[in-house]
């Protein structure tokens, strides 16, 4: 049993890793074309089999999501004109002739070299085409944090009770009386007889009124930075396949005259979700002193570790938010986002999870910020 465990443990991790790095991707295609002749020509099917690959890759792309779907357009043409560098083979799913209405449908599954669509959209960006000498100057600070402490706070409950009490009474009493003597005989009697009655009535009435409030107040959060070094060489990369002339903002910081710190940012970042004013005015005011035109800047935050049902691997999940700030205009400007976008990583432990997850967010963030940039021919 505990071999079947490990070999589990094994298959699911091979999975996985291959899951997040792939570089080779399965795409379906579907098209139809008409034909002229009597019968569907084998130039005719070639028409039919490339327009159904082509479909393929634009699946891939549509699937990719928003930012990537825009640059199919860009490598159309030379998926076109040499297909077999992105399409590295192909599998007929299934072929109809339709011959009263002279169309021929074909349906594809390929398996498209990603890394190679993705090196023709980085070359066809208009920062890449300016070769060494035209491109832009970009530093980049991306802090990966995870929740420190939580503040919770109990509701605060406000009870009003309004009373009022209305009594009324009224009493009435009467009495009636008789006197008599009489003389007989020498002998004198008397009598009397008195009679009383009496009548008492009380009205009570009361309302009460009961009212209140309850506030609430949010948790408050505090974050630690997580030291991850091994990202900056995911982003570095990411940015200078995209045509741009790299740097860390921590190797930029002596070059600001003094206004842009990294502790600063760090700072802010440690307890809240967004930059202070104070800080984002000192690091435009720094980089445009160190003459860099354009900042990636972002956070990447760590959830907690817990098992996965299904392999029993740790589970952590990441959050990334990141932009990237064109600061040459007077009015710094955010060309591209990213976020908030959730991934999760798996290990044996939970920092090979947490590493995992990083790294994953870290190279789709910094992929499609890349493809936001080349969407836009930024130069």
């Amino acid at each position: 049993m505990q071999v079947i465990q490990k070999i589990l443990l094994c298959l699911s991790m091979a999975l996985f890793a291959a899951g997040a790095g792939a570089q080779v991707q399965q795409a379906r295609g579907k098209a139809s074309v008409s034909y002229q002749d009597s019968k569907v020509s084998p130039q005719d099917k070639e028409r039919a089999l490339m327009a159904a690959q082509l479909k393929a890759v634009e699946f891939y792309y549509a699937e990719a999501g928003q930012s990537e779907a825009e640059n199919f357009d860009a490598v159309r043409d030379k998926i076109l004109a040499n297909p077999d560098r992105y399409i590295l083979e192909h599998t007929v799913l299934s072929e109809e002739d339709n011959a009263d209405r002279k169309q021929y449908t074909v349906s594809v599954r390929v398996a498209l070299n990603v890394a190679n669509l993705r090196n023709a959209v980085k070359a066809n960006s208009a920062v890449a085409r300016g070769g060494p000498a035209g491109r832009s100057p970009l530093a980049f600070m991306f802090v990966s944090r995870q929740v420190a402490t939580t503040k919770s706070f109990d509701d605060r409950v406000y009870k009003r009770v309004d009373e009022t009490e209305d009594v009324k009474a009224q009493v009435s009493a009467s009495e009636k009386g008789s006197e008599g003597e009489s003389i007989r005989g020498g002998r004198i009697s008397t009598n009397a007889s008195t009679a009383t009655s009496g009548t008492a009535s009380v009205k009570s009435s009361r309302t009460s009124e009961t009212g209140g409030s309850t506030t609430r107040r949010s948790a408050e959060s505090t974050w630690r930075v997580i030291p991850s070094a091994n990202l900056s060489q995911v982003f570095s990369s990411n940015f200078a396949k995209a045509g741009f002339k790299v740097s860390e903002a921590a190797m930029v910081e002596p070059y600001t005259g003094g206004h842009f710190k990294v502790a600063a940012v760090e700072n802010d970042y440690k307890s809240g979700m967004d930059l202070q004013p104070s800080t984002l005015a000192a690091m435009v005011a720094g980089m445009r002193t160190a003459q860099i035109p354009y900042i990636a800047l972002g956070t990447l935050d760590v959830g907690m570790g817990e098992p996965d049902p299904q392999t029993g691997l740790m589970r952590v999940s990441v959050t990334v938010n990141a932009k990237i700030l064109d600061i040459a205009q007077t009015i710094p400007d955010t060309i591209a986002a990213v976020g908030p976008v959730l991934y999760a990583g798996m290990g044996p432990s939970e920092d090979e999870a947490r590493n995992n997850a990083l790294k994953l967010a870290a190279n789709n963030a910094a992929r499609d910020l890349t493809s936001q940039v080349t969407n836009l021919g930024l130069r």
